[in-house]
């Protein structure tokens, strides 16, 4: 191992081409993980239900054994098409299939290399800011699980506990050594960040009567604050305001959102975090030069 972190060292143009490489890996595993995580759930709470109305339903048993992150292989959702190994390369096999089952001819999502693509860009970009590094890695762990949540509250407006809490309680442990903050901070940071989105979630309960947002947000930001400290809080959620509120007035002029429509904070929450982590010092200097 101290030889491999040599070898980065001694050749940075090595470091982050192999840094990309795992990112597209890991990216096509991130996809696995944003189509199945939510099915999995669903089955669990289907068993639960079953299980509460003393109801003997084997379809849901069996698919509680038979599908998870591992099994089955993946398929084509229209012809059922068993994807060969050679046919999931990351990106590769996208553009070498032209974007199409190499079966049925069906098209497949480009979401699927993008969100490789993306993941790889990612982390590069995070390697070439921390360098070799402990923070690099941690940091890369903490963007992957990023995309994964980001993506699966835009598709179902969800963010699973089993990302969010063990990321939290690693936030907490790795700050005991204080990878990104001190442990004080880190503490804090959980308790603010689940307290901050709480309190202006009952107010705006109270004063309308609705749910303004779901409580995988206090979470979400409990992990963040757990992560990067307190301090890091008001950057974070004043950086995913302007872009939800970009994105969601943007949405509503050329007409393909409805108003009335509930609209992810996940997503937002997440690029804050993911540009306060890399930028947040920056921005904030910059800030308090124009201001003062």
């Amino acid at each position: 191992m101290s030889n491999l972190i040599e070898l980065f060292q001694l050749y940075p143009a090595f470091y982050l081409g192999t840094i990309f490489i795992v990112g597209l890996l890991v990216g096509s595993f991130l996809n696995v993980v944003i189509f199945r995580l939510p099915k999995m759930m669903e089955n669990d709470w289907n068993q639960q239900c079953c299980e509460l109305l003393d109801i003997d339903d084997p379809q849901y048993k069996k698919e509680k054994v038979n599908f998870n992150l591992i099994t089955p292989r993946s398929r084509c959702p229209a012809c059922n098409h068993q994807i060969k190994a050679i046919e999931n390369i990351p990106v590769i096999s996208y553009l070498f299939l032209k974007g199409k089952c190499s079966n049925c001819q069906n098209k497949i999502s480009i979401r699927y290399p993008l969100v490789e693509f993306v993941s790889a860009i990612a982390v590069t970009i995070v390697a070439f800011y921390f360098g070799v590094s402990l923070q690099t890695f941690f940091a890369i762990c903490l963007t992957w699980a990023l995309i994964t949540l980001s993506m699966i509250d835009f598709d179902h407006q969800l963010l699973p506990d089993d990302i969010t809490l063990p990321f939290l309680w690693l936030g907490i442990i790795i700050n005991l050594f204080n990878v990104f903050t001190d442990i004080e901070s880190s503490i804090l940071g959980a308790i603010f960040g689940y307290g901050i989105l709480w309190i202006v979630y009952i107010t705006f309960k109270l004063i309308t009567g609705k749910e303004g947002m779901g409580h995988g947000d206090f979470k979400l930001l409990a992990m963040l604050g757990a992560w990067f400290g307190w301090q890091s809080l008001p950057l974070i959620i004043i950086l995913s305001s302007v872009v939800g509120a970009t994105v969601g007035i943007s949405l509503m002029i050329f007409k393909s959102h409805n108003r009335t429509s509930a609209i992810p904070f996940g997503p937002y929450l997440a690029i804050a975090a993911w540009i306060s982590m890399l930028w947040g010092s920056y921005i904030m200097s910059a800030y308090l030069n124009a201001v003062i």
